[in-house]
């Protein structure tokens, strides 16, 4: 069915966090970025923009808010490209650019977009990505790309699948507790208004072969490394008694659900250690992480978590309750909760695969996330052409984490390509 009628929308189960969350310093954000084999044209690329907006009515929207909630209130006026920066994902200014939530950057032979979590999650985000540098193709070079799964065509309308809250839709009445214990928490000097990045690139074969050594997929394995550079970290600067070292991962909820939104449906999980219990190999925290994976990612227990939080949005006390109350009820429980459950994120949309006509003109694709509210380093990969991009993202200075990351697997064998926008401490 197609979208008659997009005058105004409600917010996602997982967006409705958002908007009650940021603040001056901070709006949750990611980015998406594709390196084309030639320099940008922008005039190409702001009708390319047109036409994409057009196919995607739930990024043409501006954040309103009423008596009872926030809502989403389409844009008419069409959103401008800018060139980009070297410090991607700073705080949106929604007064701006007829309030768009979203903005696509270019410079050289990237073509960047970054998104406010209230639109959409890192798969919605990657369709739009590359239907947009699909009619940049098309106008560029002719290039005549097939359109179809992710990559939409821009000369049919959007579906109501496309847009629908798919937490709604496939939620059930059981539930899950959402409690667990605190994690460490990584501390540094802040660097406010600056989020610094070190990129690292390895070979998709051998992080594989290394991963499977181990006795886990790529995603499982990568988890585990960042764990245990974060539990070095905790022992290097231990005063007390060790907390747990626990790592964020998204799950994309459509491997379970027939579901093609492009606004979120994801949720999370937060494998980890107890490094009171003594000190883990590599090999045992590739275990424990496929062990929690493997029992709490499945799609009875995933819709369990979700359901948790589709039915705490559905309470009648909270719905019949005035805006500035639910704003500050959510407020609260963010700043009491937030992202104590994990001492960072590492967040990976995995091998991205293109069709030849298309893949012919990409060099390269990149996924990082902007600072979090709490956890101060963050890591998202993305596999393409090959290569494992990893993106660290931080708002210390120190360079600890990463530092160890990095080293782990070089001594395992995995050659690395280090980028990074500042200077390495």
């Amino acid at each position: 069915m197609t979208v008659e009628n997009t005058e105004w929308m409600t917010l996602d189960n997982a967006a409705l966090i958002y908007p009650v969350a940021r603040n001056r310093n901070w709006t949750a954000l990611f980015r998406v970025s594709c390196e084309l084999k030639e320099d940008i044209d922008p005039d190409y690329l702001q009708l390319a923009l047109e036409r994409t907006i057009r196919r995607f009515p739930s990024f043409a929207q501006r954040l309103r808010h009423g008596v009872f909630w926030y809502y989403l209130e389409r844009i008419d006026t069409i959103p401008r490209i800018q060139p980009d920066v070297a410090n991607p994902c700073v705080r949106m200014d929604f007064k701006q650019d007829s309030g768009y939530m979203f903005r696509v950057r270019y410079y050289g032979r990237r073509i960047a977009l970054e998104v406010f979590h209230v639109l959409s999650d890192g798969t919605g985000g990657m369709c739009f990505l590359k239907t947009l540098v699909a009619e940049y193709l098309k106008y560029r070079y002719g290039a005549m790309i097939p359109r179809s799964g992710d990559i939409k065509d821009c000369n049919c309308p959007s579906t109501t699948e496309e847009i629908e809250d798919s937490f709604l839709r496939f939620a059930r009445n059981e539930s899950l507790n959402r409690r667990e214990s605190p994690s460490y928490r990584i501390k540094g000097a802040h660097t406010p208004h600056f989020m610094n990045i070190i990129t690292g690139l390895v070979p998709v074969p051998d992080v594989k072969a290394v991963a499977a050594e181990y006795g886990g997929t790529v995603g499982e394995f990568l988890s585990a490394v960042l764990i245990l550079s974060i539990d070095k970290l905790q022992r290097s600067r231990a005063h007390g008694r060790l907390k747990p070292v626990k790592v964020n991962v998204p799950v994309n909820l459509r491997q379970f659900y027939p579901s093609c939104t492009v606004r979120n449906f994801a949720s999370y999980v937060n494998p980890g250690i107890e490094p009171r219990l003594g000190e883990y190999t590599l090999r045992e925290t590739v275990k424990a992480v496929r062990s929690y994976i493997g029992y709490e990612v499945t799609e009875k227990r995933m819709n369990a978590r979700f359901s948790t939080n589709v039915k705490s949005a559905k309470n009648g006390a909270l719905r019949a309750a005035p805006r500035f109350l639910k704003t500050w009820v959510l407020k609260t429980v963010y700043l009491f909760v937030g992202d104590r459950y994990s001492s960072s994120t590492l967040s990976n949309l995995g091998k991205v695969e293109l069709p030849p006509e298309m893949a012919q003109y990409v060099e390269r694709l990149d996924f990082m996330l902007g600072p979090l509210h709490s956890n101060p380093v963050t890591c998202a990969c993305i596999a393409y052409n090959g290569k494992i991009c990893i993106n660290f993202t931080r708002t210390i200075r120190e360079t600890d984490v990463e530092r160890e990351f990095f080293t782990t697997l070089v001594k395992l064998g995995i050659p690395v390509l280090i980028e990074s926008n500042g200077g390495i401490d």
